[in-house]
C-alpha cells in the first residue's frame, strides 16, 4: 500500500510540475507580454522596463521560471492590479466558500444518486427505470445556466419560497447561517451530477449482479438485500469513486456559471469578475488552482480505489 501511495504520489507531483509550466507558458502568451497585460496598453517604455526588471521579466525563460517556481512555493501567486490585492489572499477569501458550495453539491448528488442508480438497476426495464432515465438524461443534457433559471423563475418568482441571490456573508459560517439562500445554487449544481452518478452506478449494479459471487451468494441463501448491500455495492461504487474525484475540479469549474447566475461570492465570481475586467493575474491563479484540484481529485481517486479494491494496489 505504501509503495503503491509514493508512485502515486511521484505521478501527482510530476503533472503538477506540468501545471506550473503551462500557466508559465500562458503568461508570456498575454497580449504584449505580461507587463502590458497587467499596466495596461497606455503605460509607457519606461514604466514596462522598470516592471520587466522588477518582476525578473528581463532574464532567460529558465531563469524565470526558477523565479515564478519558486514564489509558487512561498505562496505568492502575484498581484490583482485591479483590485490592489494579492491574488494568493484574494484565493485565500473566496475557495473556502467554492469549497462550500461544491463540497455540498457534491454531498447531495451522493446522497441521491446511489439509491436512485440502485432502484434503477433492480428495477431494469421496468416503469421506474424508464422514468428516472429520462429524467437523468433531461438533467445531464441541460445546460447549468439554463436549470438555474428554471429554478430561479419557479421557486423565487411563481413560488416565492427561496430568495434567487444566494448569502452574501464574507464567511463560511455566515453563509451556512443562511441556509434558504444555499438551496438553489447547490440543487443547480447538483443536478447534472446526480443524472451522471446514478447512471454510472446503475450500470456497475448490472454488471456485477451477473458476476458468480453474486449467484455464490444467493445459492448460501442469503437474501437479496444482504448481497446487494454486502457484496454487490461495495464493488459497483468504484466507478462512483471514479467520478468523485473526476468531478472535483469540474465542480470547482463548474461552480463559475453558478457563483455569477446567484451572485455567490466564490471563486467562481471572482474568476468571471476577473474575465471581465482583464485582471490576467487573478484569471492565471485561479487557473493554477483548478488545475492543482484535478491533480488532487485524481490522487484521492487512486487511494479510494486501493481502499474499496486491494488488487488495484499491484497494478503497475
Amino acid at each position: 500500500m505504501i509503495r503503491f501511495l509514493a508512485k502515486r504520489l511521484a505521478q501527482a507531483l510530476v503533472v503538477l510540475l506540468l501545471v506550473s509550466v503551462i500557466v508559465f507558458v500562458l503568461l508570456h502568451l498575454l497580449p504584449g507580454g505580461p507587463a502590458r497585460a497587467i499596466l495596461g496598453v497606455q503605460a509607457t517604455p519606461q514604466a514596462v522596463a522598470h516592471f520587466n526588471h522588477q518582476q525578473g521579466y528581463d532574464r532567460s525563460l529558465p531563469q524565470q521560471y526558477l523565479m515564478y517556481l519558486g514564489r509558487l512555493l512561498a505562496g505568492d501567486l502575484g498581484e490583482s492590479y485591479k483590485l490592489n490585492q494579492s491574488v494568493g489572499s484574494l484565493l485565500t477569501e473566496r475557495l473556502p466558500r467554492t469549497a462550500l458550495l461544491a463540497g455540498l453539491s457534491l454531498a447531495l448528488a451522493a446522497v441521491l444518486a446511489v439509491p436512485l442508480g440502485i432502484l434503477q438497476a433492480v428495477r431494469r426495464g421496468r416503469a421506474a427505470d424508464h422514468v428516472l432515465t429520462g429524467l437523468a438524461f433531461l438533467a445531464y443534457a441541460t445546460p447549468v445556466f439554463f436549470l438555474g433559471l428554471v429554478l430561479v423563475l419557479v421557486f423565487s418568482q411563481q413560488l416565492p419560497l427561496l430568495p434567487a441571490e444566494a448569502p452574501q456573508a464574507d464567511t463560511v459560517g455566515g453563509i451556512l447561517a443562511e441556509p434558504a439562500g444555499l438551496v438553489l445554487p447547490v440543487v443547480t449544481t447538483a443536478l447534472g451530477i446526480i443524472a451522471a452518478f446514478s447512471r454510472y452506478l446503475r450500470s456497475a449494479v448490472l454488471d456485477n449482479l451477473g458476476e458468480d459471487y453474486v449467484r455464490t451468494a444467493r445459492a448460501k441463501g442469503q437474501s437479496g438485500a444482504r448481497v446487494l448491500v454486502r457484496h454487490v455495492l461495495r464493488n459497483a461504487l468504484i466507478p462512483l469513486v471514479t467520478l468523485l474525484g473526476l468531478y472535483l475540479p469540474t465542480l470547482f469549474s463548474g461552480t463559475l456559471v453558478v457563483e455569477s447566475m446567484f451572485n455567490y461570492p466564490g471563486m467562481g465570481l471572482l474568476f468571471w469578475n476577473a474575465a471581465q475586467g482583464s485582471d490576467f493575474p487573478v484569471l492565471l491563479g485561479v487557473t493554477l488552482v483548478v488545475g492543482v484540484a484535478t491533480v488532487l481529485g485524481s490522487l484521492l481517486a487512486d487511494v479510494a480505489y486501493a481502499v474499496l479494491d486491494p488488487r488495484i494496489r499491484s497494478v503497475p
